[in-house]
């Protein structure tokens, strides 16, 4: 029963090990900057330093990779977040958008935090300084809402 244990440790240690040469891509598109946010609108500091601290990974192009990154299974969860993360959201292309789509989206940021959805609970397991305040969720919410009266008042 021993030697059966060993083989299977050794074998799954070695199927790790291999599992480390195949890795997700994790080239981020370019930014552009005349497409981004903070080109379209004027972003109050409070609000740039959250949407920075709790956003930017998932939802730009300028995602940092942290050191667990580089391990096998944990990239590919990684990957997939930042993968549907932009696709729902990223604030890199925000001026490419239809505004229906970002008087949309503004929507969802105030629901999503508030709900307390985002930053997704995974993330914030190890990104613990992401977590939002009540405070942080409300700043959101105003900004949000407040843009979306702005593009309330923009012709389609």
């Amino acid at each position: 029963m021993r030697k059966k244990l060993k083989i299977i440790v050794v074998v799954l240690f070695v199927v790790f090990l291999a599992a480390q040469f195949v890795r997700p891509d994790r080239t981020s598109p370019p930014v552009i900057e005349a497409e981004t946010l903070n080109s379209s609108t004027q972003i109050p500091e409070n609000v740039e330093t959250i949407l920075a601290r709790s956003c930017s990974d998932c939802h730009t192009n300028t995602t940092t990779y942290p050191l667990y990154s580089n391990v096998t299974p944990f990239n590919f969860f990684l990957a997939q977040h930042i993968e549907d993360g932009r696709r729902h959201l990223n604030f890199s292309v925000w001026k490419t958008y239809e505004t229906a789509r970002k008087r949309r989206i503004l929507g969802e940021i105030c629901e999503q935090v508030k709900d307390g959805l985002m930053p997704l609970p995974s993330y914030l397991w190890i990104h613990r300084d992401a977590k939002l305040s009540e405070e942080d969720a409300k700043i959101l919410c105003d900004w949000a809402d407040a843009e979306r009266a702005k593009l309330a008042r923009t012709p389609l």
